[in-house]
């Protein structure tokens, strides 16, 4: 039966796909990156010709984080390469290089409710709604975080960005991110760390916020 979506903590299936950068098989296309894959209803659509473009834009400060970018609808691949073309993202190197647009091979099936759902040559398949989803995947291959958004509102690549830097800043630290955290913010120490081992870990110092309850359990830390 079919899933209605991978979960957080689901590992992404393992498609192949022919993409305007040629056939990929979308592990190896991860390798030891990190990746966000974009879900576009259809090419050509305003508000996701916007957001291509941003994409595009951004493929530096992607890479600099180590992250890949892929796009999917269920349109050609030569549409695909149209497609890129109208914001003048052709082929070239360093433009699209990490931005691809693909179909999966495999059945594609329209849905009522749930959109679109491709099953591909895995077990379990990958569902996509006809809105703009995010989709993004550490390199364990397994998903970190979601986003819906409909589809008259653009996808926020400041937000994303936040997001991944907040991602892998907390994979890597045991550490959290608060409420309109932005790189460079402090940081919360996770609470399963004790008080003695979150000072030899954070050597800049540890400090507590008041609260009016007075309790004590809101712990803060420079970004490590």
């Amino acid at each position: 039966g079919a899933m209605p979506g991978l979960l957080l903590g689901d590992e992404a299936p393992n498609f192949e796909a022919d993409t305007t950068q040629g056939r990929i098989r979308f592990h190896d296309f991860l390798g030891d990156s990190w990746g966000i894959l974009f879900s576009h209803p259809r090419d050509f659509t305003p508000v996701c010709t916007t957001e291509l473009g941003r994409a595009a834009k951004l493929v530096p400060e992607f890479s600099k984080r180590n992250v890949k970018m892929i796009a999917l609808s269920i349109d050609s691949v030569q549409d695909h390469l149209s497609w890129s073309k109208v914001r003048g993202m052709g082929r070239r190197k360093g433009s699209l290089h990490c931005c691809l647009a693909l179909k999966a091979r495999g059945k594609v099936q329209t849905e009522q409710s749930t959109g679109l759902e491709l099953h591909i040559s895995n077990p379990k398949p990958l569902t996509l709604s006809p809105c703009a989803q995010v989709f993004v995947f550490g390199p364990d291959k397994k998903l970190k975080l979601s986003i819906l958004y409909p589809a008259t509102t653009g996808r926020n690549f400041d937000e994303i960005l936040r997001v991944v830097d907040s991602l892998q800043l907390t994979a890597y630290k045991k550490v959290a991110t608060p409420v309109d955290w932005k790189p460079g913010d402090s940081v919360m120490v996770v609470p399963t760390l004790p008080d003695e081992e979150a000072k030899k870990l954070f050597p800049k110092g540890v400090f507590t916020k008041d609260l009016p309850s007075g309790k004590k359990y809101l712990r803060y830390t420079p970004q490590p």
